[in-house]
């Protein structure tokens, strides 16, 4: 049998990859290690789990990790209180236990007869130890069902997504095992051909305007949660609807930006740029361009 070609994942017609990112994720599949993805919100780590399903052609299985979250819970429940009722109330058979086994994101990704990708979204926030409680089951691809003494063991090696927004630090352990990837924030250029996608008839003149607008915005300093890549998507959907025009000056004033609070989410932000756009002069900071 041949092996598969290298070169899976190549982007979607909805979702612009850099061509370091393209490698990255091929090499993941290639070596059937997890891809742990990092970068600010809004790079799209999320986005990416989907777009490289589709363009699998795979089943998506999302395993949305929350700050209770424990890495049983990926494997299987035990419905203990459903086998009470039943036993009481005469429903079902409850002699079987293997009626009240319900498999994890992880269980079923393990179980599907055809091959996956597995979405493990947001791993940080997780206790610390959350990751290395995973590390047998992702090495070995089974686990142990102790209720009914069974392993489950994968069909196919699913294809592992992990992210992870740097909330904690993860274990040296888990790191070994995962191909490693940080997403920068999108350039001009390439987000130029990010807003292509969703908006393809966008006129190039508040193309030219948004960007400006919105790259202007990231670069006030202080800022605890600059716009981002959704958020701008937002803001332009919202212009469209409007009809609102944008600023045509080189450094707009702020309080000419219209539909601000589709980009601007935090009060705190919002005083900032106030406390900028109260100074009569232009600032500049570092060659940077802000506000006025």
């Amino acid at each position: 049998m041949s092996n598969p070609p290298f070169h899976q994942f190549c982007g979607t017609e909805g979702y612009v990859a850099s061509r370091a990112l393209q490698d990255v994720v091929n090499v993941a599949i290639a070596l059937e290690r997890p891809l742990l993805l990092k970068g600010e919100p809004g790079t799209g780590k999320t986005l990416l789990a989907y777009h490289i399903a589709k363009a699998l052609g795979m089943e998506i299985i999302l395993w949305n990790v929350k700050s209770t979250t424990k890495a049983r819970d990926g494997l299987y429940t035990y419905d203990t209180v459903q086998r009470l009722n039943d036993a009481r109330f005469g429903d079902g058979d409850v002699r079987d236990i293997r009626h009240y086994i319900k498999l994890g994101p992880l269980g079923r990704a393990f179980g599907s007869a055809e091959r996956v990708v597995l979405l493990i979204d947001e791993v940080d926030k997780a206790d610390i130890e959350f990751p290395n409680d995973l590390l047998f089951e992702l090495d070995e691809m089974r686990f142990h069902v102790l209720e009914t003494d069974e392993w489950v063991s994968a069909a196919h090696r699913p294809v592992v997504i992990v992210t992870s927004n740097s909330e904690k630090e993860l274990p040296d352990a888990f790191l070994r095992r995962c191909v490693f990837h940080y997403i920068d924030f999108p350039d001009e250029t390439q987000m130029r051909a990010i807003i292509d996608v969703h908006f393809p008839d966008l006129p190039a003149e508040l193309m030219r305007s948004a960007c400006k607008v919105f790259y202007g915005l990231r670069e006030v300093p202080g800022l605890r949660k600059r716009p981002s890549t959704s958020e701008l998507l937002d803001w332009i959907r919202v212009l469209l609807a409007s009809g609102a025009r944008l600023p045509e000056e080189e450094t707009p004033a702020l309080q000419s930006v219209p539909f601000l609070g589709a980009l601007v989410k935090i009060q705190e932000d919002a005083d900032i740029l106030a406390h900028h756009a109260s100074r009569s002069a232009d600032v500049r900071t570092a060659g940077r361009r802000f506000f006025r």
